[in-house]
């Protein structure tokens, strides 16, 4: 599936949960218009996008958190999936985004390419649930039982590679921090 699909499909059942999208997925959430005050961006800080997560899930357990990864940053802090199941957040929704490729950094290929599976690495480190899906329809159909299963919950996204440069968004994590805090004290 296109990554642009995907997004649009998590868009669709945010319904006002807490979002953090890593560097590849940054500038397709904004564009479908879900950079709001309840969403943070981890530019420049790959691989922090779960522990960003974690910390919001925790501190906001009446609120669902989606955290939309990449298998290349994810695979850089591969010991944050222990430190969720750890914490056991019933609110956070792990999306890995698995394109083979580390492409905010110019398309380089994820060591071990096809070999491992994101799902059995998260079941296998303990998160409740997980699965994964390469084609959009099934996604959509599955996203309202997912979004309703009690966390930590794994979904591994197959998309497709993108060629080009990265486009990043002009938002600075810090002001964006700053508006969740404030929007979340209202």
């Amino acid at each position: 599936m296109q990554r642009i699909e995907a997004i649009k499909a998590l868009a669709d059942v945010r319904k006002g949960a807490l979002s953090v999208a890593i560097m590849q997925s940054c500038a397709a959430w904004h564009d479908a218009e879900q950079a709001d005050e309840f969403h943070v961006d981890a530019q420049a800080c790959m691989g922090s996008a779960c522990a960003i997560g974690l910390g919001l899930a925790l501190a906001q357990p009446s609120r669902k958190v989606i955290v939309l990864d990449g298998d290349g940053g994810l695979l850089m802090q591969l010991g944050s999936l222990i430190t969720v199941v750890a914490a056991a957040p019933a609110n956070f929704y792990h999306f890995v985004f698995d394109n083979g490729a580390h492409q905010s950094s110019g398309n380089q290929p994820v060591p071990a390419v096809g070999e491992f599976d994101w799902c059995q690495l998260a079941l296998s480190a303990g998160y409740r649930y997980a699965d994964g899906f390469s084609e959009v329809d099934e996604l959509r159909s599955a996203l309202p039982h997912l979004l309703a299963s009690r966390g930590p919950v794994l979904v591994r996204l197959g998309i497709d590679r993108e060629d080009g440069p990265a486009r990043w968004p002009k938002a600075k994590m810090a002001d964006q921090i700053q508006a969740m805090k404030a929007a979340l004290a209202r």
